[in-house]
């Protein structure tokens, strides 16, 4: 039997339930609520004029914000080779959302123009707006619990990314 099919068959798939040992676990959980909020800045975005970006492109404007950043620092935020990363670098100049710039013989340090922040201003007030929607559909305590507890999860990776050295780096 084809590996796929087994997993795929009603024996090992269990519809949502009570039962949190089974499938679907909570990474594919997470990965489906993603799914829809991308779907709704991907549209709002896109509404505002900004067709030309790419997915690529958008994880750049992701949280934390790499703003004033050395390339290299991007590219291990972004999971990225530097070399893949300084081609998303360059494309994001060539369209106007990142500039290069380092000062009095500095290292160049990747930054944000004001098309940059224009769009990550649509990704957070849209990011806000299905926080909303969800606190109303599930209720705003346990929306609320639910925030605590993912925070209180990533507390490690949260850490991380409100945390950053003098060096223009993301991390320490």
């Amino acid at each position: 039997m084809d590996i796929f099919a087994k997993m795929s068959s009603p024996a090992v798939y269990q519809t949502p339930s009570d039962d949190i040992e089974g499938p679907p676990f909570v990474g594919a959980l997470l990965r489906m609520c993603v799914k829809r909020i991308r779907t709704r800045i991907d549209a709002a975005i896109r509404q505002a004029g900004f067709a030309d970006l790419q997915e690529s492109h958008l994880r750049v404007l992701s949280y934390p914000l790499p703003d004033g950043v050395r390339p290299s620092q991007l590219a291990r935020h972004l999971g990225m080779s530097r070399q893949a990363t300084n081609y998303v670098i360059a494309q994001m100049e060539g369209l106007g959302y990142l500039e290069r710039r380092g000062e009095d013989g500095e290292r160049r340090l990747v930054h944000f123009t004001a098309r940059a922040w224009g769009v990550v201003e649509i990704i957070y007030a849209t990011s806000r707006e299905v926080q909303a929607e969800w606190a109303q559909e599930v209720g705003q305590d346990r929306f609320r619990g639910l925030v605590d507890t993912l925070r209180l999860i990533a507390a490690e990776e949260l850490e991380k990314a409100t945390t950053r050295p003098r060096d223009g780096s993301m991390t320490g």
